[in-house]
């Protein structure tokens, strides 16, 4: 390690990368990853990097990373993460601790990346010139501290620059980088779709289009605004040797049809969505009648009328037009989840599954079967009879395999994981993730299917797997190409692992979050299972008192909602606290 020489004859020149990733320098020279194995060391340099003047009172410090501890073993673990900081940067006098205020190199050179970014972003700012901006742009490398996702006390800083870097994209008209930042930012894509109509590129100005609306409509009922659709419909509009699509046309009859649902004019809604269809039907395209099916649905949902709107569609497409079934059943999908998980919803819907699957095996739908069994394998594992549950989600994962079904049979899937997890059988639920996961990517319900498997993978995956899959599944929410309501399940696994690992810092963040995201959709079991969550932090906070009051609030929500299997686990984990 280096000695401290306050007498020095040249100053060390410290560069310090938090942008897009974390990496500390001394004269060019990286310090290796593997100095920084100790982790409150690299969040000391990481926190004092960030602090204004990069210095911080030593109580500030001890409150950030250990507010639960006494401030005897609080002021301990500061000493062991200093000297861990100091050793990594092979430097005593790096961090400097005087008078209770530590400081982030107060002799050196110390550059770091944040102060350039935020300076040029200043001068763009006020220039508004396009050469300033992506000068400006250019600095910033990626979020701050990417890898720290859920760090408290950097998620303020982080997302002010994210909004400056976005001020200076928007000032500079950088759009093409604004939507790698944000795909869901209209006036970013509406620029690149009118600069294409410009150029005389229609075919751009179409793509541009339908990326965007692929970003919106992950959370169901969110589409495109009526400027953009107008610019789209121009697009179509305009003469070109390749003619328009059908395809096309249809997806701008489904971006009016959404608008007409969040404008709150469900019959207008309703009647685009059956229109379109028909005319997807005729045209073949199965992705379509598909996604017009979910319009449909959705506009019986917010009329409180999807359960007889599902029942008339479900006996009439099994009876008179299997071409399309399985797309319209996966049209559905979503709002039949959401109904089953409802206060003991499973319990009037597996009565109507028997009905339909009666009715099913009458018309010879294999692909209506499918359905009834999956539901009724649901209902099942839900009311917690397990060896009915694996008999009906067997039958359903079968059914579908035959008739190549993709977003029902990875359901199926997904639920026989959950019924092996039940069993503690961790090695049957990983071959199950695997298996479901491959199908799903070919799916086009994929950003519901792919994230709510990676939270199964969480609960299945091995001790030493366990840090990597969370950190797969954080990257799957940073994309933005995720529904929010299926993200729950690896939320709330996530602030569980990471809690009972011991990285409480992590685990707060996350479940303010899976509750914002559970208050989006009431009646189901993520309220429950967030209250779950939180008795496993308290636990590890050794906040018995708290613990308890949790794990009781969530076992009487599962019992509340028919989750037999659900509310005796909860009131294990208090029994377990004694």
């Amino acid at each position: 390690m280096r000695a401290s020489h306050p007498e020095r004859a040249f100053r060390l020149r410290v560069r310090v990368q938090l942008l897009g990733g974390f990496s500390v320098s001394l004269d060019d020279q990286v310090i290796p990853v593997a100095a920084w194995r100790r982790d409150r060391g690299a969040a000391l340099v990481k926190l004092l990097a960030v602090a204004r003047s990069h210095r911080i009172h030593r109580e500030q410090v001890m409150e950030a990373f250990w507010p639960d501890l006494d401030p005897e073993t609080a002021g301990a673990n500061l000493r062991k993460a200093i000297h861990f900081a100091r050793r990594a940067l092979g430097a005593h006098d790096l961090i400097e601790q005087a008078a209770e205020i530590i400081a982030l190199a107060p002799a050196a050179d110390l550059e770091i990346d944040v102060e350039a970014f935020e300076a040029a972003a200043r001068l763009a700012l006020h220039s508004k010139e396009i050469a300033a901006c992506e000068a400006a742009a250019d600095l910033y490398l990626g979020d701050l501290l990417p890898d720290d996702p859920y760090v408290d006390w950097f998620e303020t800083p982080r997302q002010a620059l994210r909004q400056r870097y976005a001020e200076v994209l928007r000032a500079g008209k950088l759009w093409q980088r604004l939507i790698a930042l944000d795909p869901a930012d209209e006036q970013a894509q509406c620029a690149l779709m009118q600069s294409a109509l410009d150029a005389g590129n229609r075919a751009e100005a179409i793509r541009l289009f339908n990326q965007l609306s692929e970003s919106l409509r992950i959370d169901l009922g969110v589409g495109p605004g009526a400027e953009t659709v107008k610019l789209y419909e121009k697009a179509l509009a305009v003469p070109s040797i390749d003619p328009v699509g059908l395809s096309d046309r249809i997806r701008a009859s489904l971006a009016w049809g959404l608008l007409h649902l969040q404008s709150g004019d469900f019959a207008k809604a309703g009647q685009v969505g059956r229109e379109t269809r028909e005319l997807a039907m005729g045209a073949g395209l199965a992705r379509e009648v598909g996604e017009a099916s979910a319009l449909i649905g959705l506009v019986a949902h917010m009329q409180g009328q999807w359960r007889e709107l599902f029942r008339a569609e479900f006996i009439e497409w099994v009876r008179s037009k299997p071409a399309f079934v399985s797309n319209v059943f996966d049209g559905h999908l979503c709002l039949a989840e959401f109904c089953l998980c409802s206060a003991k919803g499973h319990h009037d819907i597996a009565a109507s599954a028997r009905e339909l699957l009666s009715v099913a095996e009458g018309a010879g739908s294999v692909v209506g079967r499918g359905l009834a069994s999956l539901v009724l394998g649901e209902a099942a594992l839900f009311s917690g009879q397990l060896a009915e549950a694996e008999r009906m989600l067997t039958e359903a994962e079968r059914l579908y395999a035959q008739v190549g079904t993709v977003a029902g049979r990875v359901l199926a899937l997904q639920r026989l994981t959950e019924l092996a997890l039940a069993r503690h059988q961790k090695w049957q639920a990983g071959r199950l993730i695997h298996r479901a996961t491959t199908l799903a990517r070919s799916s086009w319900l994929a950003p519901h299917l792919l994230i709510s498997l990676k939270g199964l993978e969480v609960r299945a995956a091995n001790p030493e797997r366990i840090a990597e899959t969370i950190r797969e599944g954080d990257r799957m929410l940073s994309s933005g190409c995720n529904c929010q309501p299926c993200s729950m399940t690896f939320r709330t696994a996530a602030a569980v692992a990471l809690a009972e690992a011991g990285e409480i810092e992590q685990v707060n963040r996350r479940l303010d979050e899976a509750e914002r995201v559970a208050g989006m959709w009431n009646g189901g079991p993520w309220v429950a299972a967030v209250w779950e969550a939180r008795g496993v932090q308290r636990r590890a906070e050794r906040n018995k008192t708290r613990a308890v009051a949790a794990f009781e609030e969530a076992a009487t929500r599962f019992a509340a909602l028919g989750r037999p299997i659900d509310e005796v686990r909860c009131r294990a984990r208090m029994a377990d606290l004694g």
